[in-house]
């Protein structure tokens, strides 16, 4: 069996290459980026695997085209637009592959959610400054103790908040399944919606993107750069936010216009935000929001490490588990995530 691997995304140059590089010595790996339902036909015909990153199309169409194709492994969780019927028929495997760096990314979110709702900065400051101006100090007991003894205002909680996601990928599919045991609404936008059952089965509702502005207590920003959404996010946008929601943010840095941002914050419209990426990195002295984090405002901000760091025994690029279940079809082995 030939061991030609087709890789499919919609991801910039730097990923492709990771992808790439990683790729065990025996596979002849073909990168594509976001083709069109022809050219994937095309690339198809002489191929024994297809990996498929995040979304794009394989319907009957495509699988009647592919016949040498022996496994479609997509990377990430979303399958809808795969038609497994017609795989199964063709005697196709079809795998999902969970992306360890995008679920660390929807926990990194929930935490900084909590940790803006919660006022966490402040309140640990407050805690640790351990000042003699709160009071007598008491040692406590079931019946005494001094709840909230330094007088804490706008501590409020997630549970049944609205929360409102651009740029509704991989990221938001995890974050929205984090998110259903908090009862929150989830509202989003991308611009193809994603069929009603995937809606229901994640807890979304799509909302027109004025819409989700001014609904969102938490508006979560995911949007990947591109010269549509440079800057998108702007004091017009914020404006539009309802009294007192937050922002977070791990998207594109560029995404975001730093300085309007602060400015809503300081007035008081908005109630804080909490960043992981920025429009310069590593951050500059300058940006906007990092006077307010160092004034006590309610602004979390961390030097773009949501997607953590792998293993320290990791002895293989991270990407290289895009091919694991290749190397185990060709090895004979049992599929993981395996649904057809």
């Amino acid at each position: 069996m030939n061991s030609i691997v087709l890789f499919t995304t919609d991801r910039g140059e730097s990923h492709q290459q990771a992808a790439l590089e990683a790729a065990p010595p025996e596979m002849e790996v073909r990168m594509l980026r976001a083709p069109g339902r022809a050219a994937l036909k095309e690339a198809l015909a002489d191929v024994s695997f297809l990996i498929s990153e995040r979304s794009g199309v394989i319907d009957r169409d495509v699988i009647a085209g592919a016949t040498n194709l022996k496994l479609i492994q997509r990377l990430g969780s979303l399958t809808f637009d795969i038609d497994l019927e017609s795989a199964a028929e063709a005697g196709i495997a079809v795998c999902y592959w969970p992306v360890e760096n995008v679920i660390r990314v929807a926990e990194h979110i929930v935490m900084q959610m909590l940790a803006l709702t919660k006022r966490l900065l402040e309140v640990e400051r407050i805690t640790l400054e351990a000042s003699p101006d709160w009071g007598e100090s008491r040692r406590t007991d079931e019946d005494t103790f001094a709840y909230n003894w330094s007088g804490r205002s706008g501590i409020g909680q997630l549970w049944q908040r609205t929360v409102g996601i651009i740029g509704m990928g991989e990221i938001g599919v995890e974050l929205a399944r984090r998110l259903q045991g908090f009862g929150c609404e989830v509202l989003y936008n991308k611009r193809t919606p994603l069929p009603v059952h995937v809606e229901k089965e994640l807890g979304l509702t799509y909302a027109e993107s004025a819409d989700l502005f001014t609904r969102s207590d938490f508006l979560v920003n995911l949007l990947p750069y591109s010269k549509e959404t440079d800057m998108l996010l702007d004091e017009a946008k914020f404006k539009q936010m309802k009294q007192g929601a937050f922002v977070v943010s791990c998207g594109s840095g560029s995404i975001l216009d730093e300085a309007a941002l602060a400015e809503t914050i300081r007035e008081g419209k908005l109630a804080g935000a909490a960043l992981d990426t920025f429009e310069w990195e590593p951050v500059r002295a300058d940006q906007p929001l990092l006077a307010l984090a160092k004034e006590g405002y309610n602004v979390l901000l961390t030097p773009h490490t949501a997607a953590g760091t792998p293993p320290e025994n990791q002895s293989e690029p991270a990407r290289a588990r895009d091919y694991i279940n290749i190397r185990r079809y060709l090895a004979g082995q049992e599929l993981l995530y395996r649904l057809v």
